[in-house]
């Protein structure tokens, strides 16, 4: 029996809290093509990047030209800044941003630890005020109130922020499980209890630091979804995220789509393609430069390998034996066609020549030399900018929406 008319969306935050993986990063255009796969999984909404960081700034603005365009559509791109005023009005002078997620420290272990006595609680439930009250009041669309360190705080102060959030028109508000201190059953009463005295819908926003973070996600969610409210969960392609990682995209959306507790209880945001996992994951460890673990659920390269005696028999007569659901599922089982003979590739130094081969190859024509020649110093240009051989999917988009390739990759240093 399902749980009422509420939902679990995703909102997934490789683009922002992805890329703050210590050592690790992705480029411009690389998180673009993220955004352009996640769109096409049918993810709710994605947090694209920082509007108050001026290396952003033409990353941002392209990803909107793009969403105006309708090549990210329906997808949502909302930008992560600090609840203080100073950085709403910075977004809106930097960036055409619509949608915000305003981020303040709740527990007294961060605003004692970070402020040392300059801050009180009441000066930060003052500052979000403020911050949501300006955004609200200068166009932006939804506004999302982020808790950082959650839970650590008080419930009762958390409570307390969270209502000054709703009256002050908050959209969403956001429980983070900053340090993964939550475990499943802990996240479950703490957010269940938020959301019969908030009535807001809840965002959950954990980390993998005890490794208990998809499951402290989802039964975040399910807290939400008991308590009368829709769910957001925060994930990250692959798990990447600062220390130990954010939430898996592909192992929350199996959990909640074929775990006992879940399936055909729970209702996931429709629009899911859970058959784009395999693009979007081999994408993500490439561009990141991370191997996808073996055993990763549902993608690993272990994820439906049988080697014992009694699971190979009992796989091959009835795969359900032994597997929870398909490998087609994931958009797995397509053969890959690896080349061992002679390669011609594009990249920082390529001629005009070889690089018209490796286009007619993606049977792209160009009108003449001119247009070649312009693709080519483009993508040169992206080669220098993501210091990998490009992959056929960005070939074809800088070739495809040149000017946007170029904004991508466009950096205004300050004088």
């Amino acid at each position: 029996m399902r749980k009422g008319n509420n939902r679990i969306y995703i909102i997934d935050v490789t683009n922002r809290d992805g890329v703050q993986t210590s050592r690790l990063g992705l480029a411009k255009l690389q998180k673009t093509m993220i955004n352009i796969m996640l769109n096409e999984m049918g993810i709710y909404q994605s947090e694209f990047g920082f509007p108050v960081t001026r290396h952003e700034t033409h990353y941002l603005n392209a990803n909107l030209r793009l969403a105006k365009m309708g090549v990210l559509k329906p997808i949502i791109l909302s930008g992560w800044i600090r609840a203080i005023v100073g950085d709403v009005k910075l977004a809106l002078e930097l960036t055409q941003v619509e949608h915000l997620n305003i981020s303040a420290s709740t527990s007294n272990q961060m605003i004692n630890g970070k402020y040392r006595g300059k801050r009180s609680g009441d000066d930060v439930l003052k500052d979000m005020t403020e911050a949501l009250d300006y955004a609200k009041s200068h166009g932006i669309k939804t506004v999302g109130v982020n808790a950082e360190d959650a839970s650590r705080t008080d419930l009762s102060f958390l409570i307390k922020f969270a209502k000054a959030a709703k009256e002050h028109g908050a959209d969403r508000f956001r429980y983070c499980d900053t340090l993964g201190f939550d475990d499943p059953f802990t996240i479950y009463h703490r957010v269940k209890s938020l959301a019969q005295k908030v009535e807001l819908p809840i965002e959950l926003h954990c980390h993998n630091d005890l490794g208990m973070v998809v499951g402290s996600s989802v039964a975040g969610a399910k807290a939400a979804i008991d308590a009368g409210v829709d769910a957001y969960i925060n994930t990250c392609v692959n798990g990447m995220g600062e220390r130990a990682g954010n939430a898996d995209l592909v192992s929350v959306v199996l959990a909640i789509q074929k775990s006992s507790g879940f399936a055909n209880k729970y209702v996931l945001d429709e629009r899911i393609d859970l058959a784009k996992s395999w693009q979007i994951s081999t994408y993500a460890s490439y561009a990141f430069g991370v191997n996808i673990p073996i055993n990763q659920p549902g993608v690993g390269a272990n994820a439906f390998a049988h080697e014992s005696g009694i699971h190979a028999d009992g796989a091959l007569k009835d795969r359900h034996n032994y597997e929870l659901y398909d490998f087609h599922e994931l958009g797995r089982g397509e053969p890959e066609i690896i080349e061992t003979g002679r390669q011609i590739t594009a990249g920082e130094y390529s001629g005009i020549k070889g690089f018209r081969n490796v286009y007619e190859k993606l049977e792209i024509r160009f009108h003449d030399d001119k247009e070649a020649t312009e693709i080519l110093e483009l993508v040169r240009y992206a080669n220098v900018h993501t210091q990998r051989p490009l992959t056929k999917r960005e070939l074809l988009f800088i070739a495809n929406y040149p000017d946007i390739a170029k904004e991508l990759m466009t950096f205004t240093p300050l004088a």
